[in-house]
């Protein structure tokens, strides 16, 4: 594993970004900071971290997707891989609440931000930049956060934690090459948060409504069966779950 190790900088993304755009880049180079300023967060938020309690990580994925139609099949494949390295330390009830929050029972221990770029070449390459919550234990400005050590009462080597989401995001990733994303379709809508559950939502205009979540669909929105047994789709920041 190629991986840079920071003290700190202001984004693990736009720093693995700067230096892909002025030189050749091992494929699955690793970035690390102990403290990252500026986290960026889905839809231009910010993601917040105590220093040296957190994983904050961006990798760089390119010769993977083939084409636009795949984006959300590399969400997927992050997605999933950080599911699964996480459930060799045991972490408790683990879903992916779509379409970048890692969850744990229905608190939020880490985010995902894909940014995508198309090359002259028509080739498309990928920054995936992932923060979890580790081994900070005070969010009280943050009531919906969580972390490994809360939920599960133990201190954890962070080095360990990003070798195994590493192997398994390229795992994931040659399943994307082989082409056999469908194998990740199914396994979301087994980690999916609260699908097939009834819950309340609320739209863009303050409008709330009852539904049961059924699926993503193959463009990355949110299928919904709503109690006209219609099923409608929504975009990211369209509804919020009110869970």
């Amino acid at each position: 594993m190629n991986i840079i190790k920071l003290d700190a900088i202001d984004s693990t993304n736009d720093f693995l970004k700067e230096i892909s755009r002025n030189t050749v880049v091992e494929n699955y180079t690793v970035v690390t900071a102990i403290n990252q300023t500026r986290g960026k967060g889905q839809m231009g938020g910010i993601w917040e971290s105590e220093i040296g309690k957190n994983l904050t990580m961006s990798i760089l994925i390119k010769d993977v997707l083939s084409n636009n139609n795949q984006i959300f099949d590399l969400n997927l494949a992050v997605s999933l891989a950080v599911i699964q390295a996480l459930n060799d330390f045991a972490i408790p009830k683990l879903n992916v609440k779509w379409p970048n929050d890692i969850m744990s029972d229905t608190k939020k221990i880490g985010g995902i931000l894909i940014e995508s770029s198309f090359k002259t070449d028509t080739t498309i390459e990928s920054i995936v930049g992932i923060g979890l919550n580790v081994n900070q234990t005070d969010f009280s400005t943050l009531p919906n956060a969580s972390s490994l050590a809360i939920v599960s009462k133990m201190e954890y080597d962070l080095d360990e934690i990003v070798n195994k989401i590493y192997f398994q995001i390229k795992k994931n990733c040659e399943i994307i090459v082989s082409n056999q994303s469908e194998i990740l379709w199914e396994s979301i809508h087994q980690n999916l948060f609260r699908i097939g559950v009834p819950m309340p939502f609320e739209d863009v205009e303050k409008i709330r409504f009852m539904g049961i979540i059924k699926g993503i669909s193959s463009d990355g929105k949110l299928e919904i069966l709503l109690e006209d047994d219609s099923i409608k789709s929504y975009g990211i920041k369209e509804i919020t779950m009110l869970y």
